[in-house]
């Protein structure tokens, strides 16, 4: 038997280092080739490392948040033959992610047991905690202990079968099969069903969500956001995309408000190119684009993500609302590809049904504006004198008052409003 020391491979495009998302395996774990074994997060994707060969985990190197460098060696298997590690050419382990002792040596600290104590059984009760090492809480992933919560089941009365006593989906499934669905004892007749709560969950930032907050962190300490606000009326435009609806070609997606306002912002970002840009803050070079592409900002099980929706300018309003579709979607599947989620020039958010009167939407960083589409509804408001039923849309924008005059931005959202409430013009 041999060992096999597998380094962090070379995803491309420039990757010098990737945040570890979940480690698929443990110590103890036989795989095969081809094996998923590590989720790794770059600046640009996550992405599934498989195994390269048939044999036994040994040693994993690096938790969930560690950063791991390109060409660090970050799991060993036992393996058939002689391997390719021997003491002198196996790679260091990096000192910003050391290997988790719990992880590398399963066997628990010792716990004394409680005087009179039975022998625990295969299945706990639900009345009495697993014995951990002292100060230590239960060990799980997020979405099990999501899964705990919905089924109000106290994860400190699981027993883990993982490494460190850690717990599994099938832990939860022998827990709950074993008739144990909580950790609460049983009340007294007639005592009352609320108790008084103090646990508290650290949970910690990592993965996309650190991602998002380091850009986050980053656009709002460097730009200088001034925000503008306007009501559009969109009536007419609402009339049109119902005719347009009833009548589509066969095949074609049902449109929604945001494939106009794509097409609107495509003529308006042509009279104003100053705001289609492109801030290097490093070089203080302001590059304008002639390509329109549109970033849609997308929510997902696993955060915010940015798809961008390539060269509108050259779409018409179907293709825009197919192509839109299609990049949002495979981003909420988690099946889209680092061309997707690069390369936009400007920013959509939309709060969809969530709606809201307005928000201040963080510029997506090196762009220097974003515009933020609020739900539409209807409203009475003044027209001709008259009160009459309009169906109204709040629009928001953030802009970099670097680069981004007030009357500039202020101007490009009154372009939008403009097309919005004359759709004809849109198609001019």
């Amino acid at each position: 038997m041999g060992t096999f020391a597998f380094k962090m491979p070379d995803i491309g495009e420039g990757v010098v280092e990737g945040e570890v998302v979940e480690w698929m395996v443990a110590v103890g774990d036989s795989v095969k080739e081809d094996d998923p074994i590590l989720s790794v997060m770059t600046d640009k994707a996550t992405v599934e490392i498989p195994s390269p060969v048939d044999g036994k985990v040994t040693k994993v190197i690096g938790e969930a948040g560690d950063i791991l460098p390109v060409g660090v060696v970050c799991i060993e298997f036992e393996v058939e033959g002689d391997g390719n590690a021997s003491s002198t050419d196996a790679a260091p382990e990096p000192e910003a992610a050391p290997a988790p002792e719990p992880k590398a040596e399963p066997k628990p600290a010792p716990t004394p047991e409680p005087a009179a104590a039975p022998t625990p059984a295969p299945a706990p009760s639900p009345a009495a905690a697993v014995a951990r090492a002292p100060g230590t809480k239960a060990l799980a992933s997020p979405a099990v202990r999501q899964r705990a919560r919905q089924a109000n089941i106290d994860l400190n009365f699981v027993a883990g079968s993982g490494p460190a006593g850690r717990i599994s989906h099938a832990d939860l499934d022998a827990h709950i099969a074993g008739g144990a669905s909580g950790a609460s004892s049983t009340r007294p007749m007639g005592a009352s069903a609320r108790v008084e709560k103090n646990g508290t969950e650290d949970i910690k930032v990592i993965g996309l969500r650190r991602k998002i907050a380091e850009g986050m962190i980053s656009s709002y300490t460097t730009i200088p956001h001034f925000s503008y606000f306007e009501e559009v009326d969109v009536t007419a435009l609402e009339e049109l995309r119902q005719h347009l609806n009833a009548t589509r070609p066969e095949g074609a997606p049902k449109l929604t408000y945001l494939p106009f306002i794509m097409q609107a912002l495509v003529k308006a970002l042509e009279e104003r190119p100053e705001c289609n840009a492109l801030y290097d803050d490093d070089s203080n070079v302001v590059t304008r684009h002639e390509a329109i592409n549109l970033g849609i900002a997308t929510q997902t099980d696993r955060g915010l993500f940015v798809p961008v929706v390539k060269h509108v300018e050259a779409m018409d309003i179907w293709q825009s609302a197919t192509e839109m579709t299609r990049v949002t979607s495979a981003t909420r599947d988690g099946k889209a590809t680092a061309d997707d989620l690069s390369g936009s020039t400007f920013t959509i958010t939309s709060l969809g049904r969530l709606g809201g009167l307005g928000a201040t939407p963080i510029i997506n960083k090196p762009e220097v504006g974003i515009l933020g589409v609020h739900n539409a509804k209807d409203r009475a408001v003044v027209k001709d004198g008259n009160i009459v039923i309009r169906r109204i849309m709040n629009l928001s924008s953030s802009w970099d008052h670097r680069v981004v005059d007030g009357h500039d931005g202020a101007s490009l959202v009154q372009l939008v409003k403009s097309y919005l409430e004359h759709p004809a013009t849109i198609f001019m």
